[in-house]
């Protein structure tokens, strides 16, 4: 005889509709289809099984339209073992719309400007990050003044050392929420 209480829980019942099954399958198809846009070296990050990279790699390859939809298919399938989590954060950030990419940007150019006018801000900034060039970075944040002074006087100077000063700080800077840093911007890591 079966207990009919045992029903008359409040908890959540773990059955999935085949059309939200279908739902899921198909996002996380799309998802896969998104990975085929980006490299192997820019996807390196995210630690994805060594199945799906090899996946993409194919994915990437294959220029027949049906041949593509089999491997996005293919892709969708794989990606049903994995958390989709970490994969979404990392395609938020490549596309700017992440609220802590973008917050974490703002810090960085924040803390350039006080660089620019603070020498404290400097030195913390080297006794945090040793590994940084300090040669260079001085040499970084005079040209930035020069090039902010020519400006003021009205001539027309590119900001390049401003611009190189922040891709320098992003090296050393980790991007708080998703740990993410460009692969094409290798720094030492901080201990």
């Amino acid at each position: 005889m079966t207990n009919l209480n045992q029903y008359d829980s409040d908890e959540p019942v773990g059955i999935i509709s085949k059309s939200q099954a279908k739902r899921d399958a198909l996002a996380l198809q799309e998802l896969g289809a998104t990975l085929l846009e980006y490299t192997p070296k820019q996807l390196a990050p995210l630690n994805l099984p060594e199945n799906i990279l090899d996946a993409v790699k194919e994915g990437r390859k294959i220029t027949a339209n049906g041949a593509t939809a089999r491997q996005k298919q293919y892709i969708g399938k794989l990606m049903r073992n994995i958390d989709p989590a970490p994969i979404y954060a990392f395609l938020d950030a490549q596309k700017g719309i992440s609220n802590t990419h973008n917050i974490w940007l703002h810090q960085i150019e924040r803390l350039r400007e006080k660089m620019l006018t603070d020498v404290k801000t400097v030195e913390t900034f080297i006794a945090d990050y040793p590994e940084v060039d300090i040669q260079h970075l001085r040499q970084l944040i005079r040209n930035s003044i020069k090039e902010r002074q020519q400006q003021e006087a009205g001539k027309h100077v590119p900001p390049k050392a401003f611009r190189e000063l922040f891709q320098l700080m992003k090296t050393f800077i980790k991007e708080p929420a998703t740990g993410y840093q460009d692969p094409e911007e290798e720094a030492p890591t901080k201990d």
